[in-house]
């Protein structure tokens, strides 16, 4: 019985301490609406409605929620030629960031779940394996 409780005992200490901190979401959210107005507002807007027939709208996005990798290349690397969102065509250059996984993971966690958009985390480890 005592070797049962002991070993109960050390396999619990044993996980807590193999256990992994969760990613906080509103934590990145927050950091992120910094790195928005830093670097994308000029352009989408505060609101995320866009300018209309020149920069696509990030407000319930359907083209920026249907990839969470192309996103990620995107914020990173920037994009060049036609984009259809929310079935609207676009075709407006837009510039990469030279951000960190950390901002990159910030800035699209406020985008994706801002605006009217809900989305799952971007962590900064999917951004780093994003990147090329």
């Amino acid at each position: 019985m005592k070797y049962t409780v002991l070993i109960g005992v050390f396999l619990i200490t044993l996980s807590a301490f193999q256990s992994k901190p969760g990613f906080d979401l509103k934590a990145s959210t927050a950091r992120g609406k910094e790195v928005y107005i830093a670097y994308c507002v000029s352009c989408h807007m505060e609101n995320g409605e866009g300018v209309p027939d020149v920069f696509p709208p990030l407000a319930k996005s359907d083209y920026l929620m249907a990839d969470k990798k192309r996103s990620i290349q995107q914020v990173l690397y920037g994009i060049t030629g036609e984009i259809k969102v929310n079935g609207k065509m676009y075709n407006t250059d837009m510039t990469g960031f030279d951000l960190s996984d950390q901002e990159v993971s910030d800035v699209l966690n406020y985008i994706r779940n801002s605006f009217g958009n809900k989305g799952g985390a971007v962590t900064p480890a999917e951004v780093k394996a994003a990147r090329k």
